[in-house]
């Protein structure tokens, strides 16, 4: 009897075989692909003195491409986040002709290149397009805008949103809406106080996965976007003039600088992700 609950904690403490594998490739994986050259770029940007590092970030032209692609990246985020939970609502919670076809189409902006999907956008909503022209008709340039950087990162945000909801969706317990609607609850109500905050994480979730691809395409935007300084000149565009430019160390120091935009929101959503979950479960 003396001997067992020592068994009893070594068992504890045993783990399937093949841990130390499968870490290690992960962590190899992360190193060669991710860590390395995130390390490369930090340290390529560090080349350039403090001073003109700050005037390089503080350019007017510099500026202005940040406020196009953080906005455009923010105002996609929030148009998915409200058209993502309603597809995934749709595919969870109905039946309806078709519905393998619709969710399919909604992974066809990972599908397909960016650069197919910028010109697709471009024809149609440039102003002698088939949409483009009805908004323009009623005064509106949708093409060549930042309302087409706002669409093209629409598109390729939306199956993040999509994709990180719908399982919550599936997974959550329909005897939890059954006991509200037992107590008088509305379907208001239900939506509101016992559906909403237990997908609220994903969907956080999904719409910090949106944004952060948004912050960082390219290939969709330059078709649809008039790409003018000032006006509609993203960040990725402006990294690669100054590529072109044979600016390395500037172009360095913008990316490092997406690069920290990108981690600062996705450790924000993180956190607020888990404050959601922990609170939830009190």
């Amino acid at each position: 009897m003396g001997l067992f609950p020592a068994r009893v904690k070594k068992a504890a403490k045993w783990r399937m075989p093949g841990f130390g594998l499968t870490l290690g490739l992960s962590l190899t994986y992360m190193t060669l692909l991710i860590f390395i050259p995130l390390s490369a770029l930090l340290l390529y940007a560090a080349r350039m003195p403090l001073g003109k590092l700050a005037a390089a970030l503080w350019d007017p032209r510099t500026l202005a491409a940040f406020k196009v692609s953080l906005g455009s990246a923010l105002c996609a985020a929030g148009v998915n986040c409200c058209f993502g939970l309603a597809a995934a609502w749709a595919l969870n919670r109905y039946q309806f002709w078709g519905k393998r076809i619709v969710d399919a189409c909604i992974d066809l902006p990972f599908a397909i290149p960016t650069a197919v999907a910028g010109i697709s956008l471009a024809t149609v909503f440039s102003p002698q397009g088939l949409l483009g022209g009805v908004f323009r008709f009623f005064g509106a340039d949708i093409g060549f805008s930042q309302a087409g950087i706002v669409i093209a990162l629409v598109f390729t945000g939306l199956p993040f949103v999509v994709r990180t909801v719908q399982p919550v969706l599936e997974a959550f317990d329909w005897e939890q809406e059954e006991a509200a609607a037992s107590l008088g609850a509305g379907y208001g109500q239900i939506f509101i106080r016992v559906i909403f905050p237990s997908i609220l994480p994903a969907l956080l979730t999904g719409a910090a996965m949106a944004f952060a691809r948004g912050l960082g395409e390219y290939g969709s935007i330059i078709f649809i976007a008039s790409n003018m300084p000032y006006e509609s000149e993203i960040v990725p565009l402006l990294i690669v003039k100054k590529l072109m430019q044979f600016d390395y160390v500037g172009a360095s120091v913008i990316g490092a600088a997406m690069l920290a935009a990108a981690f600062v929101m996705l450790f924000i959503t993180n956190a607020l992700q888990q404050y959601l979950q922990k609170r939830s479960s009190l």
